[in-house]
């Protein structure tokens, strides 16, 4: 029987009677996860930049990050897709990049209703016998400025003015980024006075431009605390090695000397071609790109911000929770809220343009019959090994949830266990203050069995039987362990062989 050990009552020296008990935490492990959302405010709102500010609800976003920015719509589609999840935002400069500016020249006005479509969302103008391009045009600026979704709290990511029939719209936050800002006119809506021949002409008088320089300096100010998702929406190679720099295996968090976790969501424009070529250039397993399709006539009606910050958000609840095993599940299929299929069904990846876009490092999606635009697989950039050779085992994002989450488990409950102890290699004396190899071999078998019941990892015996736990042969106060992590695998394929008899034959066997 080990014996008892006291953190505040002295073992000797006691004489004058007394019952007494001191109180310790027998260490409950929760995990904490955190969600944070990096993007554009305006000058309306308050929050200082490179600063992650928590938030639970759409009016203190309001606030912070100012109606209709970047990071304002990103919350609002994040937070439909994970309610309950805890968000920070950060805001980035954007003053030294170039807004995006755009006209819709109205003419030939006939009484109706005018409807457009910008970012998804259906402006509607009355318009009469009376109305002339000017008033039209006055009108439809109203309506963008004060447009407001109640339902979906969404917003407009531009701000318009009028003169002489001319509607001048202009990107709330700058960089070539909104140039995806989507305008569109359906020519399919009975009475569209908009659709009619030579009433609605849209054009590009500015190009957005460039790409934030800050990356880097807000994802520093994150330092070690809880960074579980952060959806970044850049890809520029400036980004892209800011993120490298942050959550690497040498010194960022996910170094031996950190151990502070956590991976960047972002996503890229591109045809079938173009993103294949973009993801070869990478091989990070703590990044997740999401391929999407431009914005346009053809294409999807919102800008790729949205796309990962709802996508991302959806599968949040899932990858953080190691208790139940959902961090392990296959996300095929998952519905998520908020964002529109592209307008021309030629323009989604097939199967084998899914395929091929997996294997590149790309994530995917789908579209349900209804129109629902559904997950269909999330991966890391990851692709090879150190030698340049095929390596799929951080390929799913799951793995990556798994051994930050799994590992984080150990680490506090080995640190509640022994975290205050001695070290021998033996123990004669069952003393409560000294720990052995054993002691922490045996522990680590009993909750790596925990993790196992958990749907985490797989294969306890396996480990029971591959676990090697040693003192350090040239430091005497270090122990070393092998820890041979089987993770369980999410079911993305199951194959049949559907052989068609008209009468089983006799010699058929299984």
């Amino acid at each position: 029987m080990t014996g008892i050990s006291f953190n505040n009552i002295p073992g000797s020296g006691l004489v004058a009677p007394i019952f007494t008990a001191e109180v310790n935490s027998g260490g409950q492990y929760t995990a904490q996860t955190r969600f944070i959302l990096i993007g554009h405010k305006t000058s309306a709102g308050s929050m200082a930049l490179n600063t992650p500010v928590a938030v639970s609800a759409q009016n203190q976003v309001d606030a912070y990050a100012g109606g209709g920015s970047q990071l304002r719509e990103m919350f609002r589609i994040a937070a439909q897709n994970a309610p309950a999840t805890n968000f920070w935002i950060m805001a980035i400069d954007d003053s030294a990049l170039t807004a995006m500016v755009s006209t819709i020249t109205l003419a030939s006005i006939v009484a109706g209703v005018g409807t457009c479509q910008i970012c998804g969302e259906t402006i509607q103008i009355p318009l009469t016998s009376t109305d002339t391009p000017t008033t039209a045009a006055a009108a439809l600026a109203a309506a963008i400025n004060g447009y407001y979704n109640p339902l979906t709290q969404a917003m407009l990511p531009i701000t318009a003015t009028s003169a002489a029939g001319v509607v001048t719209v202009t990107a709330r936050n700058k960089g070539a980024m909104f140039n995806e800002i989507d305008f569109y006119v359906d020519p399919k809506i009975i009475g569209n006075v908009f659709a009619n021949t030579g009433v609605w002409t849209l054009a590009q008088t500015a190009a957005g431009s460039g790409t934030p320089t800050t990356v880097a300096a807000a994802l520093a100010t994150l330092g070690d605390s809880p960074a579980d998702f952060v959806v970044c929406p850049w890809t520029d190679s400036t980004s892209l090695a800011s993120y490298s720099a942050w959550d690497n295996d040498v010194s960022g968090r996910w170094a031996w000397s950190r151990q502070s976790y956590g991976h960047v969501w972002s996503a890229t424009l591109g045809n079938y071609s173009t993103l294949t070529t973009f993801a070869s250039a990478l091989n990070d397993r703590h990044l997740t790109v999401l391929g999407c399709v431009s914005p346009g006539a053809n294409g999807t009606p919102h800008g790729s911000w949205l796309w990962i910050s709802a996508i991302a958000a959806r599968v949040s609840t899932w990858l953080s929770d190691i208790t139940t095993g959902n961090v392990s599940r296959a996300q095929r299929g998952l519905p998520v809220i908020g964002l529109s299929p592209p307008r021309d069904a030629s323009v989604r990846p097939n199967f084998s343009a899914r395929n091929t876009l997996l294997q590149s490092g790309v994530s995917t999606w789908d579209v349900a019959a209804d129109g629902t635009i559904i997950i269909d697989k999330l991966v890391t950039t990851y692709r090879t090994g150190v030698s340049g050779q095929p390596d799929a085992v951080f390929r799913d994002v799951q793995a990556l949830y798994q051994v930050s989450g799994g590992l984080s488990f150990l680490r506090a409950q080995l640190g509640a266990q022994f975290g205050q102890r001695s070290l021998a290699l033996k123990n004669p004396g069952n003393l409560g203050a000294i720990a052995t190899p054993l002691d922490i071999q045996s522990a680590l078998i009993s909750y790596y069995q925990q993790l196992v019941n958990q749907g985490v990892f797989s294969a306890a015996d396996e480990f029971a039987t591959l676990l090697k736990v040693q003192i350090n042969a040239g430091n005497p106060n270090r122990v070393d362990a092998f820890l041979p992590l089987q993770r369980v695998n999410p079911l993305d394929i199951l194959a049949a062989n559907a052989t068609v008899y008209q009468q089983y034959p006799a010699t058929l066997t299984p």
